[in-house]
């Protein structure tokens, strides 16, 4: 039997993961600047979880977790999102009794949901994600909106819009949800049959339909920004100013939702036109209810993720410049068991100085090592025989240049740090 990944799975190889590398170095960076630093989170949770946080009206919970019960016939499910389980964390390490607001980070986190694997969306996909508690003003906000962004523009990303939204709270959203439950009763026989279903329930999931049909009926559906209280209006308004403040153009657009149930106020999407269908580079909002939904204490919480596979997929439509793979800084060629014995002496010294060093483990000829050092990003090769250990020298070849030069075994490292 041949194996293969699970359907919807990808791996990463190592001449691919420098990529990866080179992104995720990006984001701690500038997560560093403002402050914001990496907390990690188990890969599996308990099903209630997702079920009290994420919504059990939302597609991810009736059709996308991978859900099973354990050896102690509990029921566990592999993360679907980032969220519940960061707030999760919070509230069982009592992070609420620290000084506010609490600011964290996750990268490269696995996220699974079954469903139909497209460009830039896989059954196993890994996430960035921003999460702030215990910050109510619309500036924190504005300031994961502002971090996404100068992510994005730093690793070159072109051509990107920003859409914000108000989907207001628990004290005006009803008064929107009975306006929209009356519009969509007009047109119910119309409906899929999950919209029929969720209009009873939670009519604002019926807006995040990807059936056509549906998606057609709700443009024309009244607007949750004509229905906020003032608490909510004056959030928005702030907001608008502090990305008017530095210069972040926006979309005001009244028909994003985003598809889980925690969130409150603010929603947002980055969206980029270079990923067809797909569109959505990051997407996030505000969830002031989920800490104490999930036994916590009533604590603001704003927060966005962000799609690792998705975003590189961008990068390359883009033809984004990623860096470029480390280079070795010597590899050594030894000719005959001697010299083996004193290039992995060598080697062992110069990596201990910082360098990038590799050699021969498979016992190839000199000229099948020069072959095999072409085919990477080299900078020296060292040729060591049986000459050059009766001089305690290799003779160091500049694969650029192909400029040859006996360097002393006590001064190589200077030499090439040169």
């Amino acid at each position: 039997m041949e194996l293969h990944a699970p359907k919807g799975t990808k791996d990463v190889t190592p001449k691919d993961s420098w990529r990866w590398q080179y992104i995720e170095g990006i984001i701690r960076d500038i997560c560093r600047k403002y402050c914001i630093y990496e907390a990690r989170t188990p890969v599996i949770e308990h099903t209630e979880l997702f079920a009290r946080g994420v919504g059990d009206t939302t597609d991810i919970v009736q059709k996308e977790m991978y859900t099973f019960l354990d050896k102690g016939e509990r029921s566990v499910t592999l993360k679907p999102e980032g969220t519940a389980g960061i707030v999760r964390m919070f509230v069982e390490n009592r992070l609420y009794n620290e000084a506010q607001p609490t600011k964290m980070y996750y990268l490269n986190a696995p996220i699974f949901r079954y469903e139909r694997p497209q460009a830039g969306r896989l059954r196993e996909h890994h996430q960035f994600g921003i999460e702030i508690f215990g910050a109510p003003l619309a500036s924190a906000d504005a300031e994961c909106i502002s971090l996404a962004l100068e992510i994005l523009s730093r690793l070159g990303v072109k051509e990107l819009e920003l859409h914000i939204n108000s989907i207001g709270c628990k004290h005006c959203r009803p008064l929107y949800n009975e306006k929209l439950v009356e519009f969509l009763t007009q047109h119910e026989h119309e409906l899929c049959e999950t919209c029929r279903d969720r209009m009873h329930k939670n009519p604002l999931r019926t807006l995040d339909c990807k059936e056509e049909k549906c998606r057609e009926i709700c443009a024309s559906a009244p607007i949750v920004l004509e229905s906020l209280c003032d608490e909510c209006s004056h959030h928005l308004d702030e907001l608008k100013s502090c990305l008017d403040a530095v210069g972040i153009p926006y979309v005001l657009d009244p028909h994003i939702v985003r598809g889980l149930d925690y969130y409150t106020k603010t929603v947002f999407e980055i969206i980029s036109n270079d990923l067809s269908a797909q569109n959505t580079v990051c997407g996030g909002g505000r969830y002031d209810g989920l800490v104490e939904q999930l036994g916590g204490p009533k604590t603001p919480a704003v927060g966005f993720g962000m799609g690792l596979e998705r975003l590189l997929l961008l990068l390359q439509n883009q033809g984004a410049h990623m860096g470029e793979p480390a280079s070795i800084d010597i590899y050594i060629a030894p000719i005959g068991d001697t010299a083996r014995m004193k290039a992995f002496e060598l080697a062992a010294f110069l990596r201990k100085q910082g360098l990038i060093v590799d050699i021969d483990h498979v016992g190839r000829s000199i000229k099948a090592q020069f072959k095999f050092a072409g085919k990477l990003n080299i900078r020296y090769v060292g040729i060591l025989g049986d000459s050059e250990l009766e001089m305690g020298a290799l003779k160091l070849k500049n694969m650029t240049s192909g400029q040859e030069e006996i360097v002393k075994f006590d001064n190589l490292f200077n030499y090439i740090k040169e």
